[in-house]
């Protein structure tokens, strides 16, 4: 209950606080401020871009941590009250017990200090107990002076099932081999053996070698455990998984027990050979595999860690790849049995027209399509055509290619990942419910041209597929992380408040997506909003929500011309009060940079405002709402290279960087199947992960080194030779 709270919350704060603030080597003072802006309901954008002041110009990731570190800390907390309670609530709680449970800095120290008195299932010990074999276990551990077959007899007892000495010596035994299996400073010093000396070993389970065939260079493997690489380690327990390796943790035994035997063995009396008995039966029984458990456990969040951080970095790049912007665009979605689906769209987004063309057939129908996809470029006046990179784009492309179209209209191999997700998804249904899946997918195509990030916040992150071992991962951490990089960039970007969809409206700072609803449905109902100051008329949207949204949201042509920059409108009265210093209309402060010279920012400076902030300012007026993302750029695959059989070793190729892992990178060459550059390939330099030379999208030339077809394998170099 509240009240019998063991520890005040706001002590706990203040040591969170000093906790995360060493552990992060960051001033406390910028900690302390950024937990209680987290604990008033501030968004990491949010804060990191417009409360600069308080936290001391924090950046995203910085804050990010501070979140994320208290959270646990604040879970951690949980459960020691937890622990504190079930305690007391047994009368087991001492002075000295409590000291520890509140001293206790991780989940595991707290567990460890805990284990003795966790109400347990029916154990070997437990029965033991049940038979009064206890005193003789405390005689026996004692380690002194005694009789023991005399002391044993003591404790013969039919009724109980203990019909001799070895039974009852057996029974003490066990009860021993639990104390010793409990006791926080073994278990502490085991687990650093473990990752210390652990090692990883897999063998291929009898008779799968032909059906797990793809983990072969896992079927006699072993790793330490403290330098095992993530991506190898979810292979493994992926291979685990699909029961074709057998997978376990070995330490050195005579290691492990002379640990046990410094702390428990005393003497070489005849209860000192019960106690090594008693050793030798915990370790192999009980702590072998309760360490390997928790090797294991913990091992695996490392690498989930690992590989999801690895997936959040690929994400970013590719939710900020290069927008080409408001165009007429044709997208194709290529096929061979089902034909080509075709739409148009308009500078907007807007689906104009749909239909499918079989250019693969020849006679008529290819006559057909060459006419049409003629006229509907005219018609249209399309500016680009956007073929997805599936099944049949290349040969689609050549086909396109030969319709000798206006020169000013550009084609290029667009990606399809994650479009039939979105094909089939509620949200398709909802922006495009009178198309099949189909259409809808040959849209998609076409918007995520425009605009990436507009188009893949409609689609699940885990499905867009920029990552290593996705679906082996923590989902609900992973999940987090995603979302994480999500609002990052939709933030980082902005949102137009009048033409976003509900996806993209969810992201912004402050929303999410009943308020984001709340937008639409005002929108739908009352027309374009013409200020941010409108957003308080909207239904479920209070103040602190639209104080957190407001400086991310832009209103182009609308009554303010502040609003379509990323300004907040908290601001506002500074930027006026500029424009009147300097002599001049906002506009004009915006246009004339001669103008903006003049302004002083130190002259601005207030108790809550201050030069960061002011710089930020100053920055967006030179360029309002400006994009930060890079210029688009189109890239041409090798002409006559459509097939994997058409790749020789030796053979120079441009491809683009599509997926980012630990051990290498994946391109497209324009084949249908993505090669590999392993990190050892990818700089004649030494490099520690691949991100430190690409990054996704990037436009590269490649050399062929080796095609497996059987193993649909493309083997690259980026290295020269």
């Amino acid at each position: 209950m509240p009240e019998q709270r063991f520890v005040s919350k706001n002590l706990m704060s203040t040591k969170h606080i000093f906790q995360i603030s060493s552990e992060l080597n960051l001033p406390s003072s910028r900690v302390e401020a950024t937990v209680r802006l987290l604990d008033e309901g501030g968004t990491v954008p949010f804060i990191s871009r417009y409360r600069k002041e308080a936290t001391g110009s924090l950046d995203e990731v910085a804050i990010t941590a501070i979140r994320d570190r208290l959270k646990q800390l604040r879970e951690l907390d949980k459960r020691r009250e937890a622990i504190l309670a079930s305690l007391q609530e047994r009368k087991l709680l001492t002075d000295e017990l409590k000291k520890k449970i509140l001293e206790a800095l991780t989940l595991t120290a707290l567990e460890d200090i805990y284990l003795p008195f966790r109400p347990k299932r029916r154990t070997r010990a437990t029965i033991a107990k049940e038979k009064g074999l206890e005193p003789l276990a405390e005689i026996i551990f004692k380690q002194g002076p005694l009789d023991l077959g005399k002391e044993a007899r003591k404790y013969i007892n039919a009724e109980k099932e203990i019909g001799g000495v070895e039974e009852a010596l057996a029974g003490a035994r066990d009860i021993i081999a639990e104390w010793i299996s409990e006791d926080a400073e073994v278990r502490s010093e085991l687990r650093k053996l473990y990752f210390e000396k652990g090692i990883f070993k897999s063998k291929v389970i009898r008779n799968k070698e032909v059906e797990g065939a793809k983990y072969k260079d896992y079927f006699d493997w072993q790793d330490p455990v403290k330098t095992v690489p993530s991506h190898r380690l979810l292979a493994v327990r992926r291979g685990e998984k699909d029961k074709i390796l057998s997978l376990k943790v070995e330490v050195p035994e005579n290691d492990a027990l002379h640990i046990l035997q410094e702390r428990f063995l005393r003497g070489k009396s005849e209860s000192s050979e019960q106690v090594q008995m008693a050793i030798q039966d915990t370790f192999r029984r009980l702590l072998a595999p309760s360490m390997e458990t928790e090797v294991r456990a913990m091992t695996k969040e490392q690498a989930d860690h690992e590989a999801i951080k690895v997936f959040a970095e690929n994400l970013r790049q590719l939710l900020m790849a290069p927008p080409l912007g408001q165009r007429n665009i044709m997208a194709i979605d290529p096929g061979y049995r089902t034909g080509c689906k075709v739409v148009c769209l308009n500078h907007e987004g807007k689906l104009l027209y749909n239909t499918a063309i079989f250019p693969s057939e020849p006679g008529p129908r290819l006559e057909e399509a060459t006419a049409l996809l003629k006229e509907l470029c005219q018609r249209f006046k399309i500016e680009f055509i956007a073929i997805g990179n599936g099944t049949a784009s290349r040969e689609t492309e050549d086909f396109v290619r030969s319709l000798g179209l206006p020169g000013d209209i550009q084609i290029l191999i667009a990606s399809e990942t994650g479009a039939s997700v979105y094909s089939a998804s509620d949200v398709a249904r909802e922006e495009l419910p009178d198309y099949d899946v189909t259409v809808r997918g040959a849209v998609s195509i076409g918007r995520r041209l425009m605009d990436p990030l507009a188009e893949l916040v409609k689609i699940d992150a885990k499905a867009i597929g920029v990552g290593q071992y996705q679906h082996d991962v923590d989902q609900k951490w992973l999940k987090e992380s995603l979302d994480d990089v999500v609002v990052s960039c939709v933030n980082q970007v902005g949102v137009e408040l009048n033409t976003a969809s509900k996806q993209l409206l969810t992201y912004v700072a402050g929303l999410g997506p009943t308020r984001a609803q709340s937008i639409i449905d005002y929108r739908n109902q009352k027309g374009a909003f013409k200020s941010r100051e409108e957003l308080y008329d909207v239904p479920h949207l209070g103040s602190t929500a639209i104080q957190q949204a407001a400086g991310f949201l832009r209103i182009r042509d609308g009554v303010n011309i502040l609003d379509a920059s990323a300004v907040h409108p908290e601001s506002y009265g500074i930027v006026e009060n500029m424009a009147k210093d300097v002599g001049c209309a906002i506009q004009d402060l915006m246009r004339d940079e001669k103008l903006r010279r003049k302004i002083e920012l130190k002259k601005y400076v207030t108790a809550t405002i201050g030069i960061p902030t002011l710089e930020d300012i100053y920055q967006e007026l030179a360029k309002p709402g400006r994009d930060p993302r890079d210029n688009f750029e189109i890239i041409r695959f090798k002409e006559g290279v459509t097939r994997p059989e058409d790749l020789t070793p030796g053979m120079k190729l441009p491809a683009v960087v599509t997926n980012i892992t630990n051990f290498g990178v994946f391109v497209d060459l324009g084949v249908h199947l993505d090669g590999l550059i392993h990190i050892s390939q990818i700089s004649d330099k030494f490099i520690k992960h691949p991100s430190e030379v690409l990054k996704m999208h990037q436009h590269i030339k490649v050399t062929v080194l080796e095609v497996d077809l059987p193993r649909r394998r493309i083997a690259l170099t980026m290295k020269n030779k």
